[in-house]
């Protein structure tokens, strides 16, 4: 079970709450640059877990259970924090709210769909959905440390917008997967 996938993935669940707390003061821009760091660093190790268990041949049940949520619990934290220090405010906490609604919406279809044994295989679009959640995220931390260059907090927004768009495209094609199988 301790293989170096799973720990790398166990690794970035506990490097979240170092990550909040380095986003903790908005005005603390060397706080943003070590977070984003972090953050980069947890998004190579995210790649890495599954990349050396499929390699190795180590892929167990336990890294299939952890990786996604690892995902989601960095996703969602990032959000949240970025929303709190209002690096996402106004109209653009709309993004956010659809990307951590279909996440909890998913996981909890995915759950029901487990026990009727049915398996939903993740889509390229998917892919994408997360590959531009994680640019926009990471845009928008490291826009934290960089304030005076606008134009990266403005593409960390439209990534942002984009990745909410791909999540309700995906969400939706989760959802007319699970429709079939309620009665």
């Amino acid at each position: 079970m301790l293989t170096l996938p799973n720990i790398l993935t166990l690794s970035r669940i506990l490097a979240v709450p170092l990550l909040v707390g380095l986003l903790w003061f908005p005005q603390w821009e060397t706080g943003y640059a070590f977070g984003f760091a972090l953050y980069c660093l947890m998004g190579i190790t995210d790649y890495f877990d599954g990349y050396l268990a499929r390699a190795n041949g180590t892929v167990s049940k336990l890294g299939i259970f952890l990786d996604p949520i690892a995902d989601k619990i960095m996703i969602a934290a990032v959000i949240l924090m970025l929303a709190a220090t209002r690096d996402i405010a106004g109209i653009h906490i709309i993004a956010g709210i659809i990307i951590l609604l279909r996440e909890i919406a998913v996981s909890g279809l995915r759950e029901f769909l487990a026990d009727l044994r049915v398996s939903v295989p993740v889509s390229k679009l998917a892919k994408w959905k997360t590959a531009f959640q994680l640019i926009a995220l990471g845009a928008l931390i490291l826009a934290g440390a960089l304030p005076q260059w606008e134009a990266i907090k403005l593409i960390g927004l439209a990534t942002l917008w984009a990745a909410a768009i791909l999540t309700l495209i995906t969400g939706w094609d989760y959802l007319r997967v699970g429709v079939r199988h309620m009665d």
